[in-house]
């Protein structure tokens, strides 16, 4: 439960501290990292494209442009938010939240797979369309 409550306060603080990269991508260079190789490369947007720009409008409470800039990101972001709120909660109420979090997870594990694959390809399509214009926001 402390693992998982670092891992995602982590990630929520992170996103706070960051500015979003106007453009919809590039957010992630403010942490040292690298462009992004696939976008470089094929002037494409990769899978990921986005999701730190996204994570970071929702930590600043910029819903509309974290939806507009990539719509998979914000259920991520509130998936995050959902394991951060049932890890704090088990860290001073001990009530095996993430245990049963698991286990119904683990009960439809297929549907969420292909339910996060179904997003991330829908979010990938839909990153494509806007980069090349035929989506106008």
């Amino acid at each position: 439960m402390v693992f998982w409550w670092l891992v995602t306060g982590s990630i929520l603080v992170t996103a706070a501290i960051l500015k979003a990269d106007p453009s919809g991508v590039g957010t992630h260079t403010q942490l040292g990292l690298g462009e992004c190789t696939f976008l470089k490369a094929t002037a494409m947007p990769c899978p990921m494209c986005g999701m730190t720009t996204t994570f970071t409008h929702m930590a600043h409470f910029h819903w509309f442009e974290a939806i507009k800039t990539q719509p998979f990101g914000v259920f991520l972001f509130l998936l995050n938010c959902v394991v951060f709120v049932a890890a704090t909660l088990d860290l001073f109420k001990p009530g095996d939240r993430l245990k049963r979090l698991y286990r119904n997870l683990q009960r439809a594990e297929l549907r969420w797979a292909l339910g996060l694959l179904a997003g991330l390809l829908l979010g990938w399509a839909y990153k494509i369309a806007v980069f090349k214009g035929w989506v106008v926001l």
